[in-house]
């Protein structure tokens, strides 16, 4: 049983770690970015195919500090086990905003588990609106780190990347967007120079931004499986930095990958629960996106031998519930 005094001192801790979070004010966007999205269409393209990535006013000491933590990720990495078809899990939020840093955290919980990647999963996320983010930062250049590690430790005939993507989007690709600190785009050409570059041929590609749809005719291949939660010309919902999850993140990380159920039939309750959830707002539907290669059983079939036969519970509050709330402010 507690001593009083200790239960002084809890409550004391409780009542200061409350203050700290109501007091912490994650990194905002105030300021345009820079270049970046500035010229016609071809010359933004240009910069996103180049991996053109925009950083200022980092102190020194923060950037020390981002290496220390993205070393220490990097190094807790395991390599891959022989006769074994492993799944590496990289969860990245490319935007400051925390509903991306929420999303990712629980996208890499969710995917590790399904796959059976303990010691081989990796998420790169600024704040989940709490606190300083204890994580590396997700940028184009973390995500190209981490990749080029993956691919070290993996044996990529036999063992498969796992890659979630969580972050605003456009008609060129991805966004990045650090508060008023970093600023990139990654188009479907970089991602799949990455990818391709390094030879990570099997690969699950869960992207979930507006426009994500644009990165399926470039990255699809015949060991290749891809989601994306739109369409190449449309948008998706629930981005509000406020929000726990977006519609796409809740409805294929927070319920659909929880259950014992291939992807394709994940990809089905998802895509229902999202159509109904646009239906109820009356907004034109985002139509998600599904590809799945040829040949993606020679991995994909073993991982989903793998997957728990429970399934876990939802966590955060519904994506719907807080748009409908934000929508009527």
């Amino acid at each position: 049983m507690r001593t009083w005094l200790g239960l002084i001192a809890a409550s004391a801790l409780s009542l200061a770690v409350a203050a700290s979070a109501q007091t912490y004010q994650p990194p905002r966007h105030t300021q345009p970015p820079p270049m970046i999205g500035i010229g016609t269409p071809m010359e933004i393209l240009e910069r996103a195919d180049g991996g053109t990535e925009i950083e200022r006013n980092r102190a020194p000491a923060e950037e020390l500090a981002e290496h220390r933590k993205l070393d220490r990720a990097l190094a807790a990495l395991l390599p891959q086990r022989p006769g074994i078809v492993d799944a590496y899990v990289v969860a990245i939020a490319l935007d400051s905003d925390p509903v991306f840093g929420r999303e990712a955290r629980v996208a890499g919980d969710v995917l590790r588990r399904r796959y059976g990647a303990v010691g081989r999963t990796i998420v790169l996320a600024g704040s989940d609106g709490s606190a300083p983010s204890a994580l590396p930062r997700g940028t184009p250049e973390t995500l190209a780190i981490v990749l080029a590690r993956v691919a070290e430790l993996m044996n990529r005939s036999e063992d498969a990347l796992v890659l979630y993507t969580t972050s605003h989007g456009a008609p060129v690709g991805l966004y990045y967007n650090d508060g008023d600190n970093g600023y990139g785009l990654i188009s479907p050409n970089r991602l799949a120079a990455m990818l391709d570059g390094l030879g990570l041929r099997n690969r699950l590609l869960i992207l979930s931004a507006c426009y994500s749809g644009v990165f399926v005719s470039r990255l699809q291949s015949e060991t290749s499986a891809i989601v994306t939660a739109a369409s190449l010309d449309r948008t998706s919902f629930g981005c509000a930095a406020e929000n726990d999850w977006t519609f796409f993140g809740d409805a294929m990380i927070n319920h659909a990958l929880r259950k014992a159920q291939p992807i394709a039939d994940a990809f089905g309750e998802a895509n229902g629960l999202i159509a109904s959830w646009e239906a109820q707002l009356g907004v034109r539907p985002s139509l998600p996106q599904l590809f799945l290669g040829t040949g993606v059983g020679r991995w994909l079939t073993a991982l989903e031998r793998r997957i728990p036969p429970a399934a876990t519970a939802p966590v955060g509050r519904p994506a719907l519930e807080t748009s409908r709330t934000l929508l009527s402010h």
